[in-house]
């Protein structure tokens, strides 16, 4: 989208060291811009609270199920179309950017370059890399079944492989490289704790990545695993939920960023039995839950960069706005505004997104509440007054929340 328009009379968000200044914001042919247009529309934002668009830098538009099989080699067809259905409800929560870790192709971004869906910003990384019985392998133990990759994992054992891998996902347009480097909840046959991949392995994805101008992300756990990722290389842990302050450290001394995804084991906590999930996973679920806040907490204590993630499968992803009100808690509404924002835009690497000095995205969230002082402005739909993407407003009746 790239409409003009002037958000008028609104309390602009400019950062943790600014907050909110009354201020006109112009959006000139989808950007930023430091004076109007003669032919930009108004909205009259008096009394309202303008923050960045939100960033979802978790997030599975391929998680159609809560079964893994299913979510691997259901229709390709169908995973697409409810793909596009889950990115444009995220839009209309007010996350005009998100990242796609294990899952998302060419096609689907090609198809929103194209205006074929409405939808954020879209980052994807492919199919996420997982060893045989790791994280990404969907196969319970008892199953004879043959696995090779999915629309969301790949198994890839040994470095070799792996480096034609990552070149593969480079040519056809990932923005960067998803490991697994634990155990994770919804896998049915590796503890959460036990690292997965060698340490050749890791060194060769991220040097793979990095030669091109890119980085890995690994799923993790544990502190072994976080060490194990952080040592060779990865940049962004995904979840991290078991860390301690000392891995905390190290992770900030590496220059690593933490990923949460409170949502997550939130909702498989109060609706995993609802929606299916099985007894394996529900209990890996309650090992992790009690400890994701203090994850967050010891994160930041260590001075490590901490953005927000969702990653949520099948129905679940209603829950999307939960993991906000959870990360509030952990932490408080204006790091968590933070993180939302300018944290998860440098994470992407992407200058242009989460903030809205002159030259950024024309990504706005027009808010009936001020944040700091009412969070709940923050997650709760009623809030949301306006979702503007590329500097048109987004018509969010065609979603639901």
């Amino acid at each position: 989208m790239t409409g003009s328009i002037n958000i008028r009379g609104g309390h602009v968000w400019r950062g943790l060291d600014q907050g909110f200044v009354q201020e006109d914001l112009f959006i000139v042919h989808g950007a930023v811009s430091a004076v109007s247009s003669p032919d930009a529309r108004n909205l009259d934002a008096s009394g309202q609270w303008v923050v960045p668009g939100f960033i979802d830098a978790h997030f599975h538009a391929y998680a159609s199920s809560m079964d893994g099989i299913e979510n691997e080699l259901g229709p390709l067809s169908f995973v697409a179309l409810g793909g596009a259905r889950r990115l444009g409800r995220a839009l209309a929560r007010g996350f005009t950017t998100v990242r796609d870790v294990a899952g998302g192709d060419i096609g689907l971004s090609r198809a929103i370059d194209a205006g074929l869906l409405t939808s954020p910003r879209y980052h994807f990384t492919g199919p996420a890399l997982s060893q045989t019985g790791g994280h990404g392998d969907p196969r319970a133990p008892h199953i004879d079944l043959c696995f090779s990759h999915g629309h969301m994992c790949e198994v890839v054992d040994g470095a070799d492989a792996l480096r034609k891998a990552v070149r593969e996902r480079l040519r056809t347009g990932a923005h960067a490289i998803k490991i697994m480097t634990s155990g994770g909840v919804f896998s049915l046959a590796d503890p959460l704790s036990v690292p997965q991949y060698s340490r050749d392995e890791i060194r060769a994805v991220v040097d793979e990545a990095r030669r091109r101008g890119t980085y890995v992300a690994a799923h993790a756990y544990s502190v072994e695993a976080v060490r194990h990722s952080i040592e060779n290389g990865v940049r962004s842990i995904e979840h991290g939920n078991l860390i301690d302050s000392a891995t905390a450290e190290a992770m900030a001394a590496a220059g690593a960023f933490l990923v949460p995804t409170l949502a997550a084991y939130d909702a498989m906590d109060s609706r995993g039995a609802e929606v299916g999930l099985n007894e394996i996973s529900l209990a890996k679920n309650a090992e992790v839950l009690s400890h994701g806040q203090e994850a967050i907490q010891f994160a930041h204590a260590a001075g490590v960069e901490v953005g927000f993630g969702s990653d949520l499968m099948g129905d679940l992803e209603t829950e999307q706005l939960r993991g906000i009100e959870l990360q509030v808690e952990a932490s408080d509404a204006a790091t968590t505004l933070h993180s939302l924002t300018e944290v998860n835009a440098r994470l992407l690497r992407e200058p242009r997104a989460g903030h809205l000095g002159e030259g950024a995205f024309g990504d706005a969230l027009v808010l009936s509440a001020d944040p700091l002082s009412e969070p709940a402005a923050l997650w709760e739909v009623s809030a949301r007054s306006e979702v503007v993407l590329g500097g048109e407003v987004v018509d969010r009746g065609a979603f639901t929340s």
